[in-house]
């Protein structure tokens, strides 16, 4: 189930999309506060935007900004004003793509459909492991989830992928040592627990808190 988030004014209408997207099977809410769309944004956490143009405050323009400032969470332009120039300045602003108004219901299933098939489906068939829905990109050592994307350090990428690799299996210091540091004769222990700390942060600001449970001990597991 994807979670998408409505920023529009006609509440009316809001009510409507969410019928239809439900009906496709996804969760779906609305703005309440068009002076924090940010921060609704954060708190709920989508797979999609859906983002009028037209907002008391501020318009979508602005909002779209703001967002793309922390997220590269698909985001769909609604707006009744679908001429040539519109469309270009949404898509520029870092839009996704454009469903012009009145709303045909077909083609919202289908574009919202399409943008969250390409954004995490076809992700899947990638050099990927998976970890709890965010998706470890084996390619170039990046994480992403919901809509955040974080560049991992060599180490950090080295310890996660070993861990994901022995799912539900404790991987032990040694192991973990040696996977990182294999061309070292010598390495401090207090070298590794950095970097798994290091490594919890970096999950965390994704929003992927308690993910590396520590055995003491023994040494490391995502469960």
């Amino acid at each position: 189930m994807y979670r998408i988030f409505l920023v529009e004014d006609d509440r009316a209408l809001a009510l409507e999309i969410q019928k239809q997207l439900e009906q496709y099977g996804n969760e779906a809410r609305f703005v309440s506060d068009f002076r924090a769309v940010t921060e609704e944004f954060s708190a709920y956490d989508p797979h999609l935007v859906l983002m009028d143009i037209m907002l008391p405050f501020q318009n979508g323009y602005y909002w779209t900004a703001r967002l793309r400032k922390f997220t590269t969470v698909p985001i769909v332009f609604l707006s009744s004003a679908s001429d040539g120039m519109n469309i270009v300045m949404a898509i520029n602003m870092g839009g996704d793509d454009f469903i012009a108004k009145p709303v045909d219901p077909m083609v919202l299933g289908a574009k919202v459909q399409a943008a969250l098939r390409r954004t995490y489906e076809m992700s899947a068939g990638e050099n990927t492991l998976e970890l709890n829905g965010a998706v470890l990109n084996l390619n170039d050592a990046s994480i992403s989830f919901g809509g955040r994307r974080a560049e991992l350090t060599k180490n950090e990428f080295r310890i996660l992928s070993a861990l994901l690799e022995s799912r539900g299996k404790i991987v032990s210091r040694d192991a973990l040592m040696l996977r990182l540091w294999n061309d070292d004769c010598f390495v401090e222990e207090n070298t590794l627990t950095v970097n798994v700390t290091r490594l919890r942060r970096t999950l965390e600001g994704l929003g992927l808190p308690g993910v590396i449970v520590t055995k003491p001990g023994s040494g490391y597991l995502i469960p």
